[in-house]
């Protein structure tokens, strides 16, 4: 994983451009801070998952990671939901007016297990108390930051047991996740698939939707940028996208989640032809 001061720099850099807002940049930078704060607490978790169980997962389709198997300090969670709705909060020109019961930290409502286990597991939030009037989309963004340190952290932790010629699946080996990205490798141009959620990476064939699975080639396309470094994988058959970077034609260092934000421009275009972006539900729970 890429060090926070190399993280910070590529935002300075980024930072510069003219179509970029600051404000979004001082957001994010703020985001960063909070989750490896909480990341350091979190340490490395020691899941007790035995081989045996790890095998039989993947031979079922199983993530390793049910929302069970967390095991989450609730202290903890509820300082870092503290500090992330206060992030969000801070930027109304990012992302609308907050009501004020989230504005105040000593008004704002605990996030409970069940809306912890609804958003992990893909199933509609329930009421959050007082901030009815916030949309469920805002509401799971700030729900993924606020658990990204925790998921990360088994990510860490599991990864390097999992098979990858043996899974292969559209969703992560980890949390059960969509992607939401990709990179060819600079080995033999390999797909692999950047979990939305955990930030897991794993194999997957070229040839294939991995939200829907067709590999009905007449329904699969890609288009590149002039350079060769970006592609955008689309599905006619359920109008989905995926970008995905070619390491091959890489001249400098990527840093692979920030990529996430450096091509919000592929984003607007896909969108703007008619494609749209995975969410972050619990892929499995829905196949």
């Amino acid at each position: 994983m890429p060090t926070n001061s190399k993280i910070f720099r590529k935002l300075e850099e980024w930072k510069v451009k003219e179509d970029v807002d600051p404000n979004f940049i001082e957001f994010y930078r703020r985001l960063l801070r909070i989750q490896s704060r909480a990341k350091r607490r979190i340490g490395i978790p020691k899941p007790g998952l035995s081989s045996r169980t790890i095998s039989e997962r993947m031979e079922q389709g199983l993530p390793l990671v049910g929302f069970n198997d967390i095991a989450f300090d609730w202290s903890l969670l509820q300082d870092i939901f503290t500090e992330v709705t206060g992030a969000f909060a801070t930027y109304p020109e990012l992302f609308g007016e907050f009501p004020q019961s989230l504005k105040e930290p000593e008004s704002r409502p605990s996030l409970s297990r069940e809306m912890v286990k609804a958003w992990f597991e893909g199933a509609s939030l329930p009421s959050l108390m007082e901030a009815d009037d916030v949309s469920e989309h805002l509401l799971e963004a700030i729900i993924h930051a606020t658990l990204n340190p925790f998921l990360v952290s088994y990510s860490k932790a599991l990864l390097g047991r999992v098979n990858q010629e043996r899974w292969r699946r559209g969703y992560c080996p980890i949390c059960g996740g969509n992607p939401d990205f990709a990179f060819l490798d600079k080995e033999r141009g390999a797909r692999w698939l950047l979990c939305s959620r955990c930030d897991a990476e794993w194999l997957f064939q070229r040839l294939e939707c991995p939200y829907c699975g067709t590999q009905d080639q007449d329904a699969l396309a890609y288009f590149t940028d002039d350079e060769g470094l970006y592609r955008l994988y689309v599905c006619e058959g359920c109008k989905r996208y995926l970008k995905t970077l070619d390491l091959r034609q890489a001249k400098s260092e990527v840093l692979l989640p920030l990529e996430r934000l450096f091509t919000f421009d592929i984003d607007a275009q896909a969108q703007e032809y008619g494609y749209s972006p995975c969410d972050r539900a619990w892929a499995r729970a829905k196949r």
